[in-house]
């Protein structure tokens, strides 16, 4: 975001060359990025835009010149077109961790560079393992991809390789494979910056030195498979993922981490209707580049074996199967003709923004008004796990126009232990586990439905069960705790017979009230802009893969907080 303080002074743009063309930077870029916003990428391994630079890895070196200093009395040399006239350093200088001045000159594809990265990768590959067929990180290897394009071809070393560990268990979710190692030091750097957790280091010296955990430590931080994220080669790798599947089978789906309210953005890998990782994606709003490793394993429950696959309905001996349109049948056959105040919905502030409304919608539509969702709040972890466990606890409030969720969420059970209320609607969670309710309680009123995507205690009392989709089986909008609106996008279909939410919603309108359906996700958002204000003008493909700020709740993210600091100290330029 775009710093907009008007008593902050402007930084100084500074003129810079780079391989014949003049660009404008601000004071204080790195070559590298400022190579990189022009699109003249230059090979690294060492760097990372949210690390700082140790400068260790020399294959981002590039030819730097500045304009000769004039003579007293004369003025400075400038070519055809007024620019000054480059005078070339004769030794290249690496462009990770120096910063643009003005009138600097930029190579990143003249012979000395090439010259260079082709004796960097020369160096680096004397004693790598040349078992590229057989790596995990096969197919995104930058070891892999440099050498093809800045490699020699050849190898001069004729000496025995060094051997080193070899499938080091260094941690519970985290493999480590030494002989693969470069001794970049991004994941050291990593653990000691971003969760000020100093567990990794460098032994030994020269041809010998290799990566390890600190005596009595092992890398368990609950954001450690960040560390095979950044890893350029394959000397790090998660267990969970280890020679499970050749990334380039893997189809890739944008989304966001549905786990607390922060809404990581990630990637999803699938395969044929499988998910089979899940990674953090760059968003500077929201999350970085990180991801804690809980959420990011979290996307195992979508093939637990408690998922609802078929509807079931109640038969007074137990559940049976039953097609959807017996199941809402059933429904509407138990809903009619009861009081408006005799029935309640508890929804979920997991739901997303548009299934949130076709609540409040059927909610209108049958003229009640106990309506609430449940609220789950911990504790923030300082980082990247925020204390509100809801990711749309802001799309509940501007959507069903709540101002406190879950204050009226006493007042329900109240209602269903009295009997006042005669039929439950539960859509998305569990209330046993989320809001301490008994089985007891929930088998007092006369009909309870139970929407739901895994099979509970809740689903185990209700009279109809409906199987609903999982976050990376559905398209969507959330609402984070900073008050960003986010998109959510299918990766695989939902299984057996479940559908979309947002269809289970329209088809019990259209079967209790008559009322129009839509026809896709898209058309639920147009109707959600048109009676809540805040969506005006806005629409699933508006939203974009960033998100687009809605509220301004207040709350920051801590490890964006923290990477602003070392931005403004100039100790990172990402």
């Amino acid at each position: 975001m775009a710093d907009t303080d008007p008593n902050k002074p402007a930084v100084p743009l500074f003129n810079v060359q780079i391989d014949g063309e003049w660009y404008q930077f601000p004071k204080g870029t790195r070559m590298i990025e400022a190579c990189k916003q022009v699109g003249r990428e230059v090979p690294h391994y060492c760097y990372h835009p949210k690390l700082t630079s140790p400068g260790n890895c020399r294959m981002c070196l590039v030819e730097m010149g500045m304009p000769p200093r004039p003579k007293p009395g004369e003025e400075a040399p400038v070519d055809a077109n007024g620019k000054p006239v480059i005078q070339w350093m004769p030794r290249p200088v690496i462009a990770c961790a120096n910063t643009v001045a003005d009138n600097m000159g930029i190579r990143t594809d003249s012979k000395l560079t090439q010259l260079c990265r082709e004796g960097v990768m020369e160096f680096l590959l004397i004693n790598h393992p040349l078992d590229c067929p057989i790596c995990d990180q096969a197919g995104e290897c930058r070891l892999q991809e440099f050498s093809v394009e800045h490699g020699a071809g050849i190898s001069r070393f004729r000496e025995e390789k060094v051997k080193k560990p070899k499938n080091v268990d260094i941690g519970p979710r985290i493999r480590l494979d030494d002989e693969r190692c470069i001794m970049c030091s991004r994941c050291i750097r990593f653990c000691e910056e971003i969760v000020d957790d100093r567990v990794l280091g460098f032994t030994e010296r020269g041809s010998h030195t290799t990566l390890a955990v600190h005596p009595g430590k092992r890398l368990e931080n609950n954001y450690s498979l960040n560390t095979a994220d950044i890893c350029p080669v394959g000397a790090l790798t998660s267990n969970d993922f280890r020679f499970q599947m050749r990334v380039w089978f893997l189809k890739e789906t944008q989304s966001i981490n549905v786990d607390c309210g922060t809404g990581v953005n990630v990637t999803i890998h699938s395969r044929e209707g499988k998910v089979y990782r899940v990674t953090p994606r760059e968003n500077n709003e929201v999350n970085s580049c990180w991801m804690p490793d809980s959420h990011r394993l979290s996307f195992h429950s979508i093939e637990s074996p408690e998922r609802l696959t078929d509807p079931m309905v109640w038969t007074g001996s137990g559940h049976r199967q039953a097609r959807w349109k017996d199941a809402f049948a059933r429904v509407v056959e138990s809903l009619a003709g009861l009081d408006p105040s005799s029935i309640a919905i508890v929804a979920s502030a997991r739901m997303t923004n548009e299934e949130l409304f076709l609540v409040k919608r059927l909610a209108g539509l049958l003229k009640l008004t106990a309506l609430d969702v449940v609220p789950r709040m911990g504790e923030s972890d300082g980082y990247l796990i925020a204390a509100d466990r809801n990711p749309n606890t802001n799309g509940a409030r501007v959507v069903l126009g709540l101002e406190s969720p879950g204050a009226h969420l006493a007042g329900i059970r109240g209602g269903v232990e009295s009997g006042a209320i005669k039929a439950l609607l539960v859509f998305g969670e569990d209330l046993t586990e989320a809001a301490g309710w008994s089985e007891e309680i929930l088998k007092k009123p006369g009909f309870l439905l139970m929407v739901h995507t895994h099979a509970n205690r809740t689903a185990s009392v209700a009279h109809v069960v409906l199987p609903s989709a999982v976050w990376a089986e559905k398209r969507g909008s959330m609402v984070n705790v900073a008050g960003r609106l986010q998109r959510l996008n299918a990766a695989v279909p939902v299984p057996g017979q479940a559908r979309d939410d947002w269809e289970i919603l329209r088809d019990l309108t259209l079967g209790l009230t008559g009322a129009n359906g839509v026809h896709g996700i898209d058309d639920v958002f147009r109707s959600m802009a048109v009676s809540v204000p805040i969506f005006d003008g806005l629409s699933l493909q508006k939203i974009g893969s960033q998100g687009v700020a809605l509220l301004d709740t207040g709350v920051k993210i801590p490890l964006l907080e923290r990477e602003r600091e070392r931005r403004a100290k100039g100790m990172i330029n990402g």
